[in-house]
């Protein structure tokens, strides 16, 4: 087998690629045209397919764009071009030299580059009984998100370690999670839902809600990823819920998380609140009857003084 065939055969079809970059196919077809960027080869029956080296020039191009770029200035750029853009874009990692916080944040990192899980989840669970939940949400769980994501965009992190670093902090998150709300009784106030909207897959920042709010006496009822809105409508009524939260990343594109939102607002009862929150742009025009909630901080307070406006 020649070294051209060998790559091929490792190729992936249109449909994968755009379930690992998140590219929608439309979108690879138009670049193609355009920009002479993805060039993939054929197979026998026409269909097009992506060598493994293009597909994570691409994954580096949906950083780019996801940042703000537009893809004329990006798709067409070799690897050595897109590499030096992103460290322009996102910077170098930060730690030497820097703030406490900044060390830690970057030793956090470290653990995680080399693969030393156990010490990672170790070292994460003993600064929960160190600084307690809402510290830990606040000045490790928040910086750090922001680190891993940094060092992803700039292509330090593979996609695996990132899923891990999610599914440990997520471990931690729910232990500690556990222990506040084991004296929590069914009449707890206020119910909050919590969930995340067709394709929108990311829920480590729903659990660094559900924390804060489980220190404030909510009952928190937390659905997981990706539920269709007739459920979540149905969800809210089921649970009687007096709150629904969803967390929104850059990932969708502004007119679905507007139109998300819009349908959800004329579903729900006028009784249930609308907290949204997350790196989204769109949600600088949310639409009105939704409250978006712009740090863990604010979320605190919100639920305290709905405490005290039933009261």
């Amino acid at each position: 087998m020649t070294d051209t065939s060998s790559a091929y055969a490792a190729a992936m079809g249109i449909a994968a690629v755009e379930r690992d970059t998140g590219i929608a196919k439309d979108t690879l077809r138009v670049w193609e045209r355009r920009y002479g960027f993805p060039r993939p080869a054929r197979d026998a029956s026409g269909d097009r397919l992506y060598p493994a080296e293009q597909v994570e020039q691409l994954r580096r191009i949906k950083r780019l764009v996801d940042s703000g770029l537009r893809p004329a200035r990006v798709v067409a750029l070799s690897a050595q071009e897109l590499q030096t853009l992103l460290h322009q874009t996102f910077g170098k990692p930060t730690g030497d030299g820097a703030d406490p916080g900044a060390r830690a944040v970057a030793r956090y990192v470290e653990l995680l580059m080399r693969h030393q899980a156990d010490a990672l989840q170790q070292t994460l669970s003993f600064d929960v009984l160190r600084l307690g939940l809402s510290r830990f949400v606040g000045e490790v769980v928040a910086p750090l998100n922001a680190a891993v994501g940094e060092a992803w965009m700039r292509g330090e992190l593979q996609v695996h370690e990132e899923h891990l670093y999610t599914e440990i902090v997520q471990r931690v998150l729910r232990a500690a999670i556990t222990a506040v709300s084991r004296g929590e009784t069914s009449d707890a106030r206020p119910r909050v839902l919590l969930t995340t909207v067709p394709q929108e897959p990311h829920t480590l920042g729903l659990l660094m809600a559900e924390a804060v709010m489980a220190l404030e006496g909510c009952h928190c009822v937390q659905l997981g990823a990706q539920v269709p809105l007739a459920d979540i409508v149905a969800a809210a009524r089921a649970h009687a819920a007096d709150v629904l939260t969803l967390s929104f990343s850059a990932l969708l594109p502004a007119a679905q998380v507007a139109e998300a939102l819009a349908s959800l607002r004329a579903r729900l009862p006028d009784t249930v609140a609308l907290w949204v929150g997350g790196g989204s742009a769109a949600l600088a025009r949310a639409p009105a009857g939704v409250e978006v909630v712009q740090d863990f901080a604010s979320l605190a307070l919100r639920a305290r003084n709905w405490s005290k406006s039933q009261r």
